[in-house]
């Protein structure tokens, strides 16, 4: 009875070091520490969620998050926890946020396994390098950059993305449910697209392997095939 007695101090304090060793960090109030609510969903810095539907938002343009962040916000694309995480933010937080995540330089993972048949196959790598002139489809690369890793200020990069979530993106612009501004390119796009199309482009894209150098490029070399209109600015407006 004695021993137990004099055990409970020394048991007490062994506990009280343990708790301790894996208490929660201290608060920093740094825009790295705020921004790990994002990464609950969008996986440890940004590098993407595991289930193939929160893209990976680190080492995206700057410009192409901020106008994200503001889409969703202000009711231009529709994810019900994003707008009312976003709601009470600021246009100048956001824009923190944006700029936090796209400075993250981290190694991209290897692609998935993606089952394609050769005609698929054929016809994504058709789509994503050369297009179809018959039907008034650009290239991706036309918009997105030659080696499809985005080109600054705002257009994002479209390896390293999961199929499930390109389908869904191109399926949300084809359905409406997600328009930029007037004229929105990508609308334009998917609505000449058939499903087999979005299928093949989406499957040959998220197979690819990335290059060495992720970044976006810094500027297109020619004009955009298609008007795109202007670029949200604050509180969503052109």
């Amino acid at each position: 009875m004695l021993l137990s007695r004099l055990l409970r101090p020394a048991l007490a304090a062994a506990l009280w070091l343990t708790l301790s060793a894996t208490a929660a960090p201290a608060f920093e109030d740094n825009i790295a520490q705020r921004a790990l609510a994002c990464t609950a969903c969008h996986g440890e810095q940004g590098r993407a969620g595991p289930d193939g539907y929160y893209p990976r938002i680190a080492g995206k343009p700057a410009g192409y998050l901020y106008q994200q962040l503001l889409h969703f916000r202000d009711g231009q694309r529709h994810y019900r926890l994003m707008t009312q995480l976003l709601e009470p933010l600021s246009d100048d937080y956001l824009r923190e946020l944006a700029e936090h995540f796209a400075a993250l330089e981290l190694p991209y993972p290897a692609p998935g396994a993606v089952q394609l048949t050769p005609l698929e196959r054929q016809r994504g790598e058709q789509l994503a390098l050369r297009g179809d002139p018959a039907r008034r489809l650009p290239a991706c690369v036309q918009c997105h950059g030659a080696a499809l890793t985005g080109v600054l200020p705002a257009i994002p990069g479209l390896l390293g993305l999961p199929r499930d979530y390109l389908n869904a993106q191109l399926g949300a612009w084809r359905n409406g449910l997600r328009r930029a501004h007037a004229p929105d390119c990508m609308a334009t796009i998917t609505e000449r697209l058939s499903m087999s199309d979005v299928a093949a482009v989406s499957g040959w894209l998220a197979s690819r392997p990335l290059p060495a150098d992720t970044k976006p490029a810094r500027a297109l070399p020619r004009p955009l095939p298609l008007d795109c209109g202007s670029p949200s600015g604050p509180g969503g407006r052109p």
